[in-house]
């Protein structure tokens, strides 16, 4: 990949991984820091990186490694602060009501499952692609699909649906 192709690979696909990562870590600016450092990583790669075909899916892939290695990082000194007594700061929330409620609801999943949901709706991946993408098997990635699926219907109910319906 030459130095304009990275960039216009840059141009076109950093702002939709940003929009992937922060539905995945319902952060948003972790997301930018990690799609950032992903790109950097991927910049002296660059040339490696158009041989293997999906250089969207292995900058995706090492942002989703960094931000779950920040995450360990940041659990452990947490952790290292309440047992001090100090406490830990709070989360930062989201931009809109609409994003803040499918975040919260996909935090309630479990991280495989997340991602996979994540994967699979707002990066557009095959059942194929997201199993090789994160090294689970198809059948276990449908599995996610499906248990994400049913979990984020409850979630997301809309309860003056319930009550109108009830009434």
């Amino acid at each position: 990949m030459t130095v304009e192709e990275f960039e216009e690979f840059y141009a076109h696909t950093a702002s939709r991984l940003i929009g992937q990562l922060y539905v995945m870590l319902g952060d948003l600016h972790e997301a930018q820091d990690v799609v950032q450092e992903a790109f950097v990583r991927g910049w002296s790669r660059r040339h490696r990186l158009d041989g293997g075909g999906e250089p969207e899916a292995w900058i995706r892939t090492v942002a989703w490694r960094l931000a779950v290695s920040r995450w360990r990082v940041r659990r452990r000194s947490a952790d290292a602060w309440q047992r001090r007594g100090d406490g830990s700061p709070s989360a930062a929330p989201g931009p809109g009501p609409e994003q803040v409620a499918l975040v919260s609801a996909l935090r309630e999943l479990p991280p495989r499952q997340r991602r996979t949901v994540t994967l699979h709706y707002l990066c557009d991946l095959t059942v194929v692609q997201i199993a090789a993408e994160t090294g689970l098997s198809t059948g276990t990635v449908k599995t996610h699909l499906v248990r994400g699926r049913a979990a984020l219907s409850h979630l997301l109910q809309d309860p003056r649906a319930e009550e109108a319906s009830g009434a």
